[in-house]
């Protein structure tokens, strides 16, 4: 999952200053060669408000999962990906969408829950809960359009659309993983090109031009 990010902290109060630098840094860095002194000087904050804020580094983990869950839960609830009619054509829109937010430095397009559960799964359990919960509740939200695209296109399977918006997720976190082994975004992007004809198989759809009005987010 992905996307908001900023090159620097918004200005407003340290708590959220120090969950954006986390949202950066981290993604940047890793959380393990993330410290304290780096976040507290992205975010331009004392480590006295640090400590007021979160006890433990591990604490700021969970609650820069959480950050990340509701802003990009916001981000695209709001994206122009919602708009087809048909549910099939909502979930190639989102697909195209993903790919087109694929853009700038590694960083800015890839997750923030994806780094740290690489990272943490073991060892940090609470951060690893809090990232399960971003990463299956994001995927949640095309179970509907799975759904009803199965019934309307009468596709007798023997898969659910619970476990289809899951691997779209393994796909995309994938992806961002290659593209961040080879210092490549076209990785990525080919893995969700891969996926969108996948979809256009197994719903039998024939390749046609995709939903690019959707692709892009919405100038605001």
């Amino acid at each position: 999952m992905s996307r908001p990010t900023k090159n620097s902290p918004e200005r407003g109060d340290a708590r959220t200053r120090l969950l954006e630098a986390a949202r950066d840094v981290i993604r940047k860095k890793g959380f393990a060669a993330t410290s304290v002194d780096d976040l507290c000087q992205s975010a331009g904050v004392t480590k006295g408000a640090f400590f007021h804020h979160f006890k433990t580094k591990d604490s700021l983990g969970v609650a820069a999962a959480n950050y990340w869950a509701e802003t990009t839960s916001a981000f695209f609830a709001s994206a122009p990906y919602h708009e087809p009619d048909d549910p099939l054509d909502r979930i190639l829109a989102y697909l195209d969408f993903r790919k087109a937010i694929i853009d700038g430095e590694t960083f800015e397009y890839t997750c923030l829950v994806g780094t740290m559960t690489q990272e943490v799964h073991d060892s940090a359990p609470a951060i690893r809960d809090a990232c399960s919960d971003s990463i299956f509740g994001h995927a949640a939200t095309l179970e509907a359009d799975i759904q009803a695209a199965q019934e309307q296109r009468c596709i007798n399977v023997d898969w659910s659309a619970e476990s289809l918006a899951r691997h779209t997720q393994a796909v995309l976190q994938g992806g961002f993983i290659l593209a961040k082994a080879a210092g490549d975004p076209n990785l990525a992007r080919e893995s969700v090109d891969h996926l969108i004809r996948y979809f256009r198989q197994i719903f039998n759809v024939a390749d046609t031009a995709s939903q690019k009005e959707y692709a892009k987010p919405k100038e605001t």
